[in-house]
């Protein structure tokens, strides 16, 4: 081969690299590939376009949900549209503003999935991708006796439950606030209308083996605590003591009592009956007898008047 030969090749070559290459890529795209939102509240999802030239313009963004028929967010000749809730993260975005990250301003759970964004620039066209999670942080715990009331001596169940969270946790047990117990507890995790989850979970309890405390623990997907409750069942146990002994105590008390205001009773009403009966008795005297002391004229006999002859014969023989 001579060098003529040589030369061609070498320049077929080269230009062979040069369209296998293409052109180069003048603007690109950077994107927060996993990003997790809390219900709620705001969320972000972060996009940056880069670009090898310092004055490039951005002409059109549109951010996508993938499955849905409309775009969510659009920058198209210098107008902004999009669905309410949702715009771009700086407050006063302009064409030359390479933050295309956009913002969800109350996050719901139908908010999570898969977004695209797509960037057209005077340099050149450029796409990112990223994934939104959506969580729900559990409601506080609430923890009570199945049966109102849990005693040393008979067997029981603990109830515990924890509301509106998202995705589906757990509720794990602890007695005497150290010794794991869930093993023997039964959890239900039942999706709610709304899309939250509601755990319960009975702890059943035996006894001859019951402990002073217990406690539930709600986690969320990560594992992390969210919420728990307590049941001291010591405590609870004293204060049905007291009760009871209180009861004892007004008891007795009534006990005493009673007899004590019936007879007292009976003393005042004897009293009172006395009282009149001597009241009466005084005024009997006053109207019966002559006074004891003292000139006083002799009390007339009555005489009514009458002018029936037999009477007055009657009286002339008296």
């Amino acid at each position: 081969m001579n060098m003529a030969s040589i030369g061609t090749l070498f320049f077929i070559l080269t230009i062979a690299l040069t369209v296998g290459k293409g052109e180069p890529a003048f603007v690109t795209i950077h994107c927060k590939a996993e990003t997790v939102g809390q219900y709620g509240r705001q969320s972000l999802l972060q996009c940056t376009v880069k670009s090898i030239e310092n004055d490039t313009r951005i002409r059109t963004i549109s951010w996508w949900k993938t499955g849905a028929d409309n775009a969510t967010l659009v920058f198209d000749k210098k107008m902004t549209t999009g669905r309410l809730g949702y715009k771009f993260a700086e407050p006063r975005w302009h064409d030359r503003n390479m933050n295309v990250s956009m913002l969800i301003t109350n996050t719901q759970l139908s908010d999570a999935g898969h977004y695209e964004c797509e960037v057209i620039t005077d340099s050149g066209d450029c796409k990112g991708d990223l994934t939104l999670t959506v969580t729900a942080k559990y409601s506080a715990a609430t923890i009570h006796p199945k049966d109102d009331k849990i005693t040393r001596n008979t067997d029981g169940e603990l109830m515990c439950k924890s509301d509106d969270g998202y995705p589906k946790g757990q509720i794990m047990w602890f007695v005497d606030d150290k010794t794991d117990w869930t093993a023997g507890a039964e959890m239900k995790a039942e999706e709610m209308a709304n899309g939250f989850f509601r755990l319960t979970s009975k702890l059943t309890l035996l006894r001859g083996s019951i402990f002073d405390k217990y406690t539930c623990v709600v986690l969320n997907a990560k594992g992390d605590k969210e919420a728990e409750a307590s049941y001291d069942v010591k405590a609870q146990t004293a204060e049905r003591e007291d009760v009871n002994r209180a009861g004892l105590g007004f008891e007795s008390s009534s006990k005493i009592i009673a007899p004590v205001v019936v007879i007292g009773s009976l003393i005042i009403g004897l009293l009172l009956a006395l009282l009149i009966y001597k009241r009466r008795t005084r005024k009997t005297r006053r109207h019966s007898t002559a006074p004891l002391m003292g000139n006083h004229e002799e009390v007339g006999r009555y005489e009514p008047e009458t002018e029936d002859p037999m009477v007055r014969a009657c009286q002339s023989q008296i």
